[in-house]
């Protein structure tokens, strides 16, 4: 079974996170920020991963550290749910489209972090959601499951559609990635032999 559970507090966050690879999309999304629940919501259902997260964060701050600690939760998750990352495809891309708003994104399961986030976000705030939040809840993913990511926005101009077109990109991209490859079932992908 591919899954994982991870328990993160500090005195911001308090974060109970469970994922399951193989999922079918259920989903339990408790963050304190309506946005980011909305984004983790259909992360699961695009990827099919079966995800629940509580979090109680300093909402009377803001949201940085609630949707930053979440980000790092969800790359840990995946970093243990993975293990040795034998037998998955380690690659996955798409070029989504929301309405107006259309993002390339790829990834590889590379064993090193690094985050391109190629993005044009005009507008500050969703609702009460800072959009530079994005960025840095993919950072935390990225650092935590050591991967490389990267977002380019090829159209889009509402923030809600581009941020949210992400998220689905995103969740299709890393579904690909994970899949188990029938062909190399009990294989590392790499010729070094380890990721």
């Amino acid at each position: 079974m591919r899954q994982s559970i991870i328990t993160r507090t500090t005195k911001e966050t308090k974060i109970n996170l469970s994922l399951e690879l193989d999922g079918s999309g259920k989903n339990e999304i408790v963050t304190g920020c309506g946005f980011l629940d909305h984004m983790l919501t259909l992360f699961a259902a695009h990827g099919r991963f079966d995800l629940a997260v509580k979090c109680e964060g300093d909402y009377n701050v803001d949201f940085h550290h609630t949707v930053e600690d979440v980000g790092i939760c969800l790359g840990q998750a995946f970093s243990q749910a993975l293990g040795d990352k034998k037998g998955i495809t380690r690659y996955g891309n798409i070029i989504l489209p929301m309405d107006e708003a259309l993002i390339l994104t790829a990834i590889d399961f590379s064993g090193r972090a690094y985050l391109n986030w190629d993005m044009n976000i005009l507008a500050q705030k969703v609702g009460e959601f800072d959009t530079e939040l994005a960025q840095e809840f993919w950072l935390g993913f990225v650092r935590n499951s050591l991967c490389t990511l990267h977002f380019k926005q090829l159209a889009g101009t509402n923030a809600h559609h581009i941020i949210e077109c992400a998220f689905k990109s995103a969740a299709r991209t890393i579904a690909q990635a994970v899949k188990i490859n029938p062909d190399y079932a009990d294989e590392i992908p790499s010729t070094k032999g380890v990721i």
